[in-house]
C-alpha cells in the first residue's frame, strides 16, 4: 500500500503561510536540498492538494522553466475540492468525496508513494484524520509571528518518531518524522569512511562521509 508524505516548508515558529502583508524574504533554496527534494518527487506516484494549492501551482508550473516544473506537471495530481467544476492541469483530477474514502482509494493503487502539498488546510485535514505517514519538513531560519499553522484542531498530541535531520549552511533544515509506529532503517550508525546507505521502506537516504566538505549535516536517529 501507497504511503501518503507531507512535504511542507515553515518558519521556526510553526507557521506555513506568513500573515497577510508580511515581507517573508527571498532566502534561496539549498542547491543540495533541492537535489534531493527532486529526486525523490519523481519517483511519486502522485501530487495531492487542495483547491487554493491547486490553483496557485498549476499555473506557475506550467509555465515555469524550473527543474521541479517537469515533475509537477508530468505526475498524476488529485486536488480536493468539493466545489471546483473542472481539472484544467494536465494529468489532475478532482476528488469530491470523504476525505478518508478518497485517500484509502489512492493508497491502494500501484505506484509510487503519494506526496501531499497543502494549502494549510488540507494539510491540516490529513493530520486530524491521521491519514498521513511521514512528514518532510522544512524549517526556514525566519519567524512570523502568525498566519496558518501547520498543526491546528488536533484531538490529541500528535507523536512522531525523528527519521531524519538535515542542516544546511544558510540556517534551513530539513527533518523528516513518522507518527509514533514501528519502523526500521538499515545500516549502521556507527561512523565509516565510506558511504552508508540507510533505507526506509519507501526511500533511499544518502550520508556522505567521505570527509570532504558538503552544505548539509546530518543525523538519524537509529534503534
Amino acid at each position: 500500500m501507497r504511503k501518503v508524505v507531507l512535504i511542507m516548508t515553515m518558519s521556526i515558529d510553526g507557521y506555513v503561510v506568513a500573515p497577510e502583508g508580511m515581507s517573508t524574504g527571498g532566502l534561496p533554496e539549498p542547491a543540495e536540498l533541492k537535489r534531493w527534494k527532486l529526486d525523490r518527487i519523481r519517483r511519486a506516484g502522485s501530487h495531492i492538494m487542495g483547491r487554493v494549492s491547486y490553483e496557485e501551482m498549476g499555473p506557475y508550473w506550467q509555465r515555469s522553466d524550473d527543474a521541479y516544473a517537469a515533475p509537477m506537471n508530468d505526475i498524476p495530481k488529485v486536488v480536493f475540492s468539493k466545489t471546483l467544476k473542472q481539472a484544467t492541469w494536465p494529468e489532475s483530477s478532482i476528488a469530491k468525496g470523504d476525505l478518508n474514502e478518497e485517500i484509502s482509494k489512492l493508497k491502494k493503487q500501484p505506484g509510487g508513494e503519494i506526496i501531499a502539498w497543502g494549502g494549510a488546510g488540507f494539510a491540516q485535514a490529513l493530520s486530524k484524520a491521521g491519514l498521513i505517514d511521514e512528514y518532510v519538513i522544512v524549517t526556514r531560519p525566519i519567524a512570523y509571528g502568525g498566519g496558518k499553522p501547520l498543526f491546528s484542531g488536533l484531538a490529541d498530541a500528535l507523536k512522531l518518531n525523528v527519521l531524519m535531520t538535515a542542516v544546511y549552511d544558510n540556517g534551513t533544515m530539513l527533518r523528516i518524522y513518522t507518527p509514533t509506529e514501528p519502523f526500521s532503517v538499515e545500516g549502521s550508525c556507527s561512523g565509516a569512511s565510506a558511504t552508508e546507505r540507510f533505507q526506509t521502506d519507501s526511500n533511499y537516504l544518502f550520508l556522505r562521509k567521505s570527509g570532504r566538505k558538503t552544505a548539509a549535516h546530518f543525523s538519524w536517529n537509529c534503534p
